[in-house]
């Protein structure tokens, strides 16, 4: 099975992060930073950047790379993690996404990927990581199912070069 890239950004400003709840599509009902598949074409950035604003409505100016994470085993993406702590627009709802402000300490880790609660407080504190995740079930196309992580591995890097 071919492993799709994909991207996902998280806003952070004042020790908050924007997350958007995911309104239609892979991972409806659940809130996530914004992004997804690359188009033909566009490199892993440029894609991030897109998603950026066809989902939040923001054009990032600061940002890096935060993450990969790797879900091969049940999921065939690897996402590229980036975090934005400068950017222009408004914030805007789209037809895919609400996006919504929280505090650091009041993440609804619970309406997210279970993924999210090993390795979230990692790029909010700026850290950067590779990770790992194999889930309890593999044939979650729709990414809705209560699906539970099994392992992981999560490995703090200088550089994701």
């Amino acid at each position: 099975m071919e492993i799709r890239d994909v991207t996902n950004v998280l806003f952070i400003k004042n020790n908050k992060v924007l997350l958007g709840y995911k309104k239609r599509g892979f991972g409806k009902k659940k809130y996530n930073g914004f992004g997804g598949k690359l188009k033909s074409g566009e490199t892993i950035e440029m894609a991030a950047i897109r998603e950026a604003k066809e989902e939040a409505g923001l054009t990032m100016k600061t940002y890096y790379k935060a993450a990969e994470i790797d879900f091969a085993e049940s999921y065939p993406l690897r996402m590229h993690l980036y975090v934005c702590t400068e950017w222009s627009g408004e914030i805007t709802e789209s037809d895919e996404m609400v996006p919504r402000w929280f505090g650091f300490n009041e993440v609804p880790v619970d309406e997210m990927w279970d993924d999210d609660k090993y390795w979230l407080h990692l790029a909010l504190s700026g850290q950067k990581f590779r990770a790992s995740f194999v889930f309890e079930n593999d044939d979650d196309v729709t990414g809705t199912a209560e699906n539970k992580v099994i392992s992981y591995s999560i490995k703090l890097v200088d550089t994701l070069d």
